[in-house]
């Protein structure tokens, strides 16, 4: 039910819910959707219920995958790496499309996430680094 391809989500504290937000030229913006589905996908991944409130989240990429050149990425992160992603985001983006630039930005990003993750398998928790990748 998330309408774009990238998004992160993070339980708050404050509001004892989870929030789904979405990188933007304009900043994080918060869906309004009911994450009605993100219990199932806890089930399925319950490496998620270890998501520490209001520091780590789930960043989800999808934007290759909607175009048809690489698979889907999910990566639980320190909530500060995501909001580094609004950021890039929101300094590079220009026109309708975002520019080359900003795509440039976007793909230096998560393969720097990447290159620091560790594979997390719903069978095991590893030692955690930056990002840690697994598969919803």
């Amino acid at each position: 039910m998330v309408p774009i391809n990238m998004a992160f989500f993070f339980r708050s504290s404050l509001e004892d819910r989870v929030i789904a937000l979405y990188p933007s030229p304009a900043g994080a913006t918060e869906s309004l959707l009911a994450l009605d589905s993100w219990n199932d996908i806890v089930a399925r991944n319950p490496i998620l219920n270890e998501m520490e409130p209001d520091v780590e989240g789930l960043l989800v990429n999808r934007l290759g995958y909607s175009r048809g050149y690489s698979a889907a990425e999910y990566y639980m992160l320190p909530i500060d790496e995501c909001y580094k992603l609004v950021g890039l985001i929101r300094m590079h983006w220009k026109g309708l499309s975002g520019g080359t630039e900003v795509w440039k930005e976007l793909g230096e990003f998560f393969k720097s996430v990447k290159e620091r993750a560790v594979e997390v398998t719903s069978h095991t928790k590893q030692p955690s680094g930056v990002g840690e990748e697994f598969h919803a």
